[in-house]
């Protein structure tokens, strides 16, 4: 069979489709280009914006259009929590942000199928998120390179911030235990780096109960394969204090480049997020950073239009951003997402007035 993978979405999609690829490639399939017409089409999809629902219809209608005769299977967050929107696409496999074997073992069966002249109808492969409470450990590794490979310690969250759509389509916090992390990276011969990441790995560990911390994961992470630089995923700021910084600047190969989420520079739109901690707590973060790991880049996200956003808290928002002195700032107009609290509060903004904001905070 020849198969073709497309990832839409953040480094977590990213690693899950490398896997779904090791297991096909495992069992002697090959992977196609652009230019085949492929047996079967695996979409893997993100549902974190607006946007990104869009972007997933537009390429699973492409594909569906192009490739008649082609099963085309789609998973992850989109498919989790719009299942019915995908299934109307007229796919032939529906699965979630959970089960990737079975979802590849599903899209086999389909390819076997429509081979043989079976119509097996449209398989649909879902849980209830919420109630998931096993970490799915896949092969680490990468998508088209052999320098940097992905490792995926943790999945889900429980932050439930006002604006996310995530915890309800990935679910509680499921963490990689800290001896099958380490053999995992052991065995990513042939690499240079590797990123650890995960849905919101900095709660690493929280489900273990066993006292382990991120920094424990972390340090003995680059004390096993020192070898390989080890770069970290997104962070929540308050995993960042005294003895984060102190362990990790002790590590020769970790990576001192930190993608430190901020998401607002005002503490009224932090509240409303229900962001964990105040701008405050965040600053001390980067001036830890700053301080243990000198000429080290810290980069951000910045939400900016969210509900009841007002132009005092706008400018707030940048001039607090300015004062942290961060590398770079990646800016996102708030995305209304139904089933989160905040899609139902007042001061709702203006496409235009989300998009002015944007420009203006680039």
């Amino acid at each position: 069979m020849k198969f073709q993978c497309y990832t839409l979405g953040c480094k977590v999609n990213q690693y899950e489709t490398q896997a779904m690829e090791q297991q096909l490639l495992a069992l002697g399939h090959v992977s196609g280009t652009d230019a085949d017409d492929c047996d079967a089409y695996l979409i893997n999809t993100c549902t974190v914006t607006a946007v990104a629902d869009r972007k997933n219809r537009t390429l699973i209608r492409r594909l569906r259009r192009e490739h008649p005769q082609a099963v085309i299977g789609v998973c992850g967050c989109y498919a989790q929590v719009s299942a019915g929107e995908v299934e109307a696409l007229g796919v032939d496999v529906v699965s979630g942000s959970g089960g990737r074997e079975a979802f590849v073992q599903l899209v086999l069966d389909a390819v076997r199928q429509k081979k043989a002249g079976q119509n097996a109808g449209q398989q649909v492969l879902l849980d209830d998120a919420m109630r998931r409470r096993a970490f799915e450990s896949l092969p680490a590794g990468s998508l088209g390179t052999r320098t940097r490979a992905m490792l995926k310690v943790q999945d889900g969250c429980c932050n439930f911030c006002t604006y996310c759509i995530i915890p309800y389509a990935r679910g509680p916090v499921r963490s990689l235990p800290l001896a099958q992390a380490v053999e995992q990276a052991r065995a990513l011969e042939g690499y240079r780096e590797v990123v650890l990441t995960g849905i919101e790995v900095a709660s690493w560990g929280r489900d273990l109960k066993d006292g382990s911390t991120f920094a424990d994961l972390v340090e003995s992470v680059c004390r096993a394969v020192p070898q390989l630089r080890v770069r970290l995923g997104s962070l929540e700021p308050r995993v960042v204090d005294e003895d984060f910084c102190r362990r990790l600047a002790a590590c020769p190969n970790f990576c001192p480049q930190f993608h430190l989420s901020l998401q607002s520079g005002s503490d009224g739109v932090l509240r409303r997020m229900h962001r964990h901690y105040d701008t405050a707590r965040y600053l001390e973060s980067v001036r830890l950073l700053q301080q243990w790991f000198p000429g080290c880049a810290v980069t951000t996200d910045l939400i900016v239009g969210f509900p009841g956003e007002t132009e005092e808290e706008f400018a707030e928002s940048l001039a607090f951003a300015r004062t942290c002195g961060l590398a770079m700032v990646h800016v996102f107009p708030y995305s209304r997402r139904a089933g989160t609290p905040a899609a139902s509060m007042p001061g709702q903004l203006s496409r235009a007035e989300k998009a002015d904001r944007s420009a203006r905070a680039v």
